[in-house]
């Protein structure tokens, strides 16, 4: 059984055991999470309008951290023009449980 749940502004597709870095999330290390379910998949597909009624996804969070620097550059011709920036993003990274539906 999969499940396709929608976190920061992404779908994922997800199964019990799974371990997934997503968007930060405002929880603690070791709480559990319920995470909307757009999709039950399995035997027999249940798509959700927008979200599958009595269905959810429990996750525990396993820690939070900071993805790879990503460096932005700026530059304009004949002007002597030149930025540099770095970003690091902030994820969470949990674990599938259970998924309940």
């Amino acid at each position: 059984m999969f499940a396709i749940v929608k976190t920061g502004g992404k779908q994922y597709r997800v199964e019990p055991g799974l371990r997934l870095r997503v968007e930060k999330l405002e929880a603690e290390p070791g709480s559990l999470v319920e995470l909307p379910v757009l999709l039950l998949g399995g035997e027999k597909a249940v798509v959700g309008a927008p979200v599958v009624e009595g269905a959810k996804v429990v996750a525990e969070v396993l820690g939070h951290g900071k993805g790879k620097k990503v460096t932005i550059s700026r530059f304009k011709a004949k002007v002597q023009y030149r930025r540099k920036k770095g970003h690091r993003q902030p994820y969470t990274e949990i674990l599938i449980k259970e998924i309940q539906g």
